[in-house]
């Protein structure tokens, strides 16, 4: 392939493990709500291995023989307890993202969400951090038919935004996040500071890695 520059037109973001640290958060939540329904409290390690997935996707994933039913009547309890405790479960913005974002915004690219959490925590969080004035839209777990790593939620980002697939790029710490950006035809960035891990991105196919959010102002003018 030739040497040519590209330049991207839209940047596309997970939330959880990404932008926000939420991992404890997250932790504590679904132990939780496993102690008030009188579930197995599942170990740290296991409860942050679903995080990226929609919750009652997560909830089977901790407990296989449960139906899908009963999942998403978890599900439901995990958000009734998010809602009676969400002044105490804002995140704190991982290191240099409030400044990545303002630079990346100041360059003229587009900023948009796509996540398994609901759209409704994920704006109140947004509008709480003082975030949302950098994206021009938000996608979450209940506006697509298909979660992560299915495409959906970028090609319905693409259509919305009326930007090609190979003009977005897609950045998260989950192999999920990895294998839906590349699935919809985007290029892929892996966090290495978040849930997932260095091989794990690597193995999803990450077209870059980076160590630090700060990073990304580097890699959204590049060689191809």
């Amino acid at each position: 392939m030739k040497n040519v520059t590209m330049d991207f037109e839209l940047i596309i973001f997970d939330f959880d493990g990404t932008l926000g640290d939420t991992r404890q958060k997250i932790v504590r939540t679904l132990q939780q709500t496993m102690r008030e329904i009188g579930l197995p409290v599942a170990d740290e390690k296991s409860c942050a291995a679903t995080i990226g997935v929609p919750l009652a996707e997560a909830y089977r994933q901790l407990f296989p023989d449960i139906t899908a039913e009963t999942a998403e009547s978890y599900a439901e309890h995990y958000r009734r307890t998010f809602e009676a405790n969400k002044q105490h479960l804002i995140p704190d913005l991982f290191p240099h993202v409030a400044d990545t974002l303002a630079q990346l915004h100041a360059k003229g690219l587009k900023m948009t969400i796509a996540s398994s959490r609901t759209s409704k925590s994920l704006r109140w969080f947004l509008q709480e951090m003082g975030l949302e004035r950098y994206f021009d839209f938000v996608i979450g777990a209940e506006d697509v038919q298909k979660a992560k790593p299915d495409p959906e939620p970028v090609l319905t980002t693409l259509a919305k935004m009326g930007i090609e697939a190979e003009r977005a790029l897609v950045v998260g710490d989950m192999a999920v996040d990895i294998l839906m950006g590349s699935r919809a035809g985007a290029r892929t960035c892996g966090v290495t500071y978040g849930n997932g891990s260095r091989e794990d991105l690597l193995a999803a196919g990450a077209d870059f890695l980076v160590d630090d959010i700060g990073e990304l102002a580097g890699i959204t003018n590049y060689e191809l």
